[in-house]
């Protein structure tokens, strides 16, 4: 794989050269979009030392070579027609993943065994651990790394981060629900065990807050084993008094705590808002 990256390196530093004509530079690229499309390689992944993203860069642009070097074709499925540069994935029985009409996956994009998928779409680059769920209309843009076990609940938009080539994905942890219409953006994480309530918006400028103290504990990263929700500081301007939105901490959860929806909705209920 080391050389395999150092080909794409190679390829990236003369990329404006490059077009559909060039098939031996394709060949490189193909093989390193199969190594995401099967598993093998993924965009980002924590360090477990540093609990840091790391980011390997060199698949990010094996991605953005590939624009370049295909074209556009057109795609017949029924009365269906589609034109773009990439195909869907294929072999879902195979893998063990649960794919039901109207929802699509990019070739280039990894569902581990166990993953369901309503009507949804799932981008290149992106990987959805095992037996999470991506629920109806829900979104993983392009090199999101989500977790097992996770919900991504009705209409959840969970941002793509494709380029700066070294700019870190959204990451979800395993064992996190997202609560239907947030969106999750621009490389925000939401560590493992937590739940985003309803409608929260959370990116790299959004404060996260932790109720009982008062305190700002981060800039889009939830902590794990929280429970978290949309919420708005109140912040004086020379043009009046307006609210910014922030999140909020409602709770902490024990770690290990599996989701029980009785008790999460009791939490939320207290403090007038749902998942």
């Amino acid at each position: 794989m080391s050389d395999l990256a150092s080909q794409i390196t190679a390829l990236w530093a003369r990329a404006s050269e490059l077009g559909p004509a060039d098939l031996d530079a394709l060949d490189v690229v193909t093989r390193a979009i199969d190594l995401l499309d099967n598993g093998e390689a993924r965009i980002a992944e924590i360090d477990q030392r540093s609990d840091e993203v790391v980011v390997h860069q060199w698949l990010k642009e094996a991605i953005l070579l590939l624009f370049r070097l295909r074209s556009i074709e057109t795609t017949e499925v029924g009365p269906f027609e589609y034109a773009d540069k990439l195909p869907l994935k294929r072999d879902y029985a195979g893998a063990g993943v649960r794919v039901v009409p109207g929802a699509s996956a990019r070739w280039g994009s990894f569902l581990d065994k166990g993953v369901i998928c309503m009507p949804s779409y799932v981008n290149i680059g992106a990987r959805v651990g095992a037996d999470t769920m991506v629920d109806t209309w829900a979104t993983v843009g392009s090199c999101a790394q989500i977790g097992e076990r996770v919900h991504l609940s009705g209409g959840v938009g969970i941002g793509g981060v494709l380029e700066p080539a070294q700019a870190a994905p959204v990451v979800i942890e395993d064992d996190v629900m997202i609560g239907s219409r947030c969106m999750v953006t621009q490389g925000a994480r939401v560590g493992k065990g937590s739940v985003l309530g309803e409608g929260t918006i959370l990116n790299p400028s959004i404060p996260v807050i932790d109720a009982a103290t008062g305190e700002e504990v981060s800039r889009g990263h939830v902590p794990p084993w929280t429970v978290a929700v949309q919420a708005a500081r109140r912040r004086e301007f020379t043009g009046g008094e307006f609210f910014l939105p922030c999140v909020l901490i409602l709770k902490h959860l024990t770690e290990g705590q599996r989701h029980d929806k009785a008790q999460l909705n009791d939490i939320l209920r207290e403090h007038g808002v749902s998942t």
